[in-house]
């Protein structure tokens, strides 16, 4: 993930997106492309505030678009806008993962890079994040390319799964043929 967002070089194969080669090409130009990234473990500016860190995702925007994608924001997670002016490193670890999805979705990416987004969290907040997975890509219109641990978790969400093993695609397909083959998720996930 970090490889495909340009924050560390690609040692061998490439990157294509949208029909380009951006293999080691820079975080800035990537994310100009449409790219965003929620790293693994609910990383958010802990001395800020919620607001601020969503701030800093939007940047670059303009401060009536900003206006406007903080409104849609605050309508999937109604939490921290009641927390807005809280210091981040205040949240629960649920309130955190929003925090980090916000803040990824502030300059509006066409494809969201998850990291272990579920990494830290209860399962009731895995089945809520989860949820609102949903959400970004029905609602916000988001491709989402997670990479995860809690597999059948994700397999009751996902369009399309792939498993790789070795550096090589072991499996490329729907959700359902895996399912209900626990032998299959086995070998293709253990």
């Amino acid at each position: 993930m970090k490889s495909i967002f340009g924050l560390i070089p690609v040692w061998s194969g490439k990157v294509i997106y949208n029909n380009e080669h951006i293999t080691n090409r820079g975080t800035r130009a990537n994310v100009n492309d449409g790219i965003g990234f929620v790293p693994q473990g609910n990383r958010v500016f802990d001395e800020m505030t919620v607001l601020e860190n969503l701030e800093i995702g939007g940047l670059h925007l303009p401060k009536d678009r900003f206006k406007e994608k903080l409104k849609k924001l605050w309508r999937l997670f109604p939490e921290l806008k009641k927390r807005k002016k809280q210091n981040s490193g205040k949240l629960s670890g649920g309130e955190k993962q929003q925090l980090s999805f916000g803040r990824a979705l502030m300059p509006d990416p066409i494809l969201l890079l998850m990291d272990e987004p579920s990494m830290g969290l209860s399962p009731k907040l895995v089945s809520q994040m989860m949820n609102h997975l949903q959400k970004i890509n029905r609602e916000f219109g988001k491709t989402i390319l997670i990479v995860e641990q809690k597999v059948r978790d994700v397999l009751a969400i996902c369009d399309h799964v792939y498993s790789i093993k070795l550096g090589r695609i072991a499996y490329s397909g729907p959700p359902e043929n895996l399912k209900n083959d626990t032998d299959k998720l086995q070998q293709l996930f253990l």
